[in-house]
């Protein structure tokens, strides 16, 4: 294919070898007169002496012979080993003692599929799915996150300091049987399959009352922003197997598949969004206390479903996918 700055074209190099072939030309005229070189002039001459117009064509620069290339037997024993093992490139050149780069490229030439397209337990490529309209389904999920105690934990201060806050804090909860941030709290997620559009509560656990009332509440959230829920997509936890989950999804007209057990992949909207709350909410900052990220949680939800570039969504945000959503522009 002919770059952008070449000095030929087809049609440049068809007059120029006209000129040298059918009207006598000397090379360094026609070289100087087209403003390449005389070997250049010399090559498309003697391409159009040979093969007429049809020699003005790009042709392909590979090699007629690759002495170097991996042998047969070798590519066949990454394949192999791909396939059945499902290693990387990395590992499969320290089994063979080769350079990853080589194994990388055999891979690539066989075009075989990366790793993370596919199923970790069948090796089969992952059929991805998206509907046509938002609510056609609705990914539902439970993050369940660490809480941090007063004065920061671990993670922030280390693991003496840490601990040390996180004992002060249960011997404050024993002592006054107030409420303290100590223990665990429950991220109950809804998705949008289409739009990606998002709705999070942080409750206390994961009972079926909990997962019932959430649901409702999510409902509401998606009717108020003109998105009719069909169906839900949930795991096979034992609030979604209950009859209070059920009759939720039953009085609302909608229909309530699970996924199969051991494969979260099923339900991985929902899964990469747990995924990026904890990047760029949960452990995005060194907190101080679980109030003060739970108070940064409301702006980050909006800033999520308003304002992120999404991948899947050739760098808009959910937002855009749903024309009638409030706050849109805030």
């Amino acid at each position: 294919m002919t770059h952008r700055n070449a000095p030929l074209t087809e049609l440049g190099r068809l007059r120029l070898a006209r000129c040298v072939i059918d009207d006598g030309w000397p090379l360094r005229r026609a070289a100087e007169r087209f403003q390449v070189s005389p070997a250049t002039a010399t090559r498309w001459a003697n391409r159009y002496r040979h093969h007429g117009r049809d020699g003005m064509v790009d042709r392909s620069s590979r090699p007629h012979h690759s002495p170097n290339r991996t042998p047969t037997r070798t590519e066949r024993r990454i394949i192999k080993i791909r396939v059945l093992r499902r290693w990387g490139p990395a590992r499969i050149a320290y089994l063979l003692g080769l350079h990853p780069s080589t194994v990388h490229r055999v891979l690539t030439r066989y075009k075989l599929a990366r790793l993370r397209w596919l199923d970790r337990t069948t090796g089969t490529p992952i059929r991805r799915y998206q509907h046509d309209n938002p609510g056609g389904l609705v990914h539902v999920d439970i993050k369940k996150l660490g809480n941090i105690p007063d004065g920061g934990g671990a993670w922030a201060l280390g693991q003496k300091l840490g601990r040390t806050n996180r004992t002060r804090s249960v011997n404050k909860a024993l002592d006054t049987r107030g409420h303290s941030h100590v223990g665990y709290s429950y991220l109950h997620n809804a998705v949008d399959d289409h739009s990606r559009l998002a709705y999070t509560e942080i409750l206390a656990d994961e009972r079926k009352e909990t997962a019932a009332g959430f649901w409702r509440r999510a409902q509401k959230f998606f009717s108020t922003n003109g998105i009719t829920v069909r169906k839900v997509l949930t795991d096979n936890g034992p609030c979604y197997r209950s009859r209070v989950w059920a009759e939720a999804m039953t009085t609302a007209g909608i229909t309530h598949k699970r996924t199969r057990p051991y494969r979260p992949q099923t339900n991985g909207k929902v899964e990469r969004f747990n995924r990026t709350l904890v990047d760029e909410w949960a452990y995005a900052h060194a907190y101080r206390s679980e109030a003060e990220r739970r108070a940064a949680f409301s702006d980050w939800l909006h800033t999520y479903n308003h304002h992120r570039a999404h991948t899947a969504l050739g760098g808009h945000p959910p937002a855009s996918r749903v024309p009638n959503l409030t706050g849109q522009h805030t």
